[in-house]
């Protein structure tokens, strides 16, 4: 079994409309309707507030519900279904979702203990930060449909099924690029402005 990494997908506070569009990031996907694809998912996450934690607390009776935890009764794939955290970090309390693979009975809790080590990591230090993978998830993110899709057979073999992404400039008007490939230039002008200019964590 592949053990996923937990991951951060997006920065800040998701409101519920951004978080119903997090639920499945990964719709255009090839072989959508094959029951594959759970690698995608599994080990992502982002904050959520609270009145959008307890009204998926109420939507269906938990699979489960343990200290700070509750999966969803409804998997998306596979044995891969959503947890929703509420977890007191210095003192504040707040909320996410991530994508559990149930296969692994440890991996809430490996995903609770990784999101409390990133987000204690960040408030610890003077200046926020933000790694390129958390750059490229927020695009990702961010972008509608409409802008962002998979590589398909007019690509080269060696890339298709790869995330890409519309962007704009140089004189030539809109193309696609894979996002793994975006410039630093090109990440930056995807970025709100609040994110820009976050430098990448230090190695300690």
């Amino acid at each position: 079994m592949k053990l996923a990494v937990p991951r951060k997908v997006y920065q800040g506070v998701a409101d519920r409309r951004q978080m119903f569009r997090m639920f499945d990031r990964h719709a255009q996907r090839p072989n959508r309707w094959s029951g594959i694809g759970g690698d995608l998912y599994a080990g992502e996450w982002f904050e959520i507030g609270g009145a959008e934690h307890d009204y998926m607390l109420n939507v269906l009776p938990p699979l489960w519900m343990k200290p700070q935890m509750f999966a969803m009764r409804e998997f998306l794939t596979g044995s891969i279904t959503s947890v929703f955290f509420a977890i007191p970090i210095d003192g504040v309390a707040r909320h996410f979702h991530g994508y559990c693979d149930l296969a692994d009975p440890k991996s809430p809790e490996k995903m609770r203990n990784a999101i409390i080590e990133r987000e204690r990591e960040r408030e610890s230090r003077p200046i926020r930060s933000m790694t390129r993978q958390e750059r490229l998830e927020h695009i990702w993110s961010i972008t509608s449909d409409d802008y962002r899709g998979y590589a398909d057979a007019c690509w080269p073999e060696a890339q298709r099924g790869q995330r890409k992404i519309v962007i704009c400039g140089g004189g030539t008007g809109p193309s696609s690029k894979l996002l793994d490939d975006l410039t630093d230039c090109e990440i930056s002008s995807k970025l709100p402005v609040h994110l820009r200019y976050l430098p990448e964590p230090q190695a300690a």
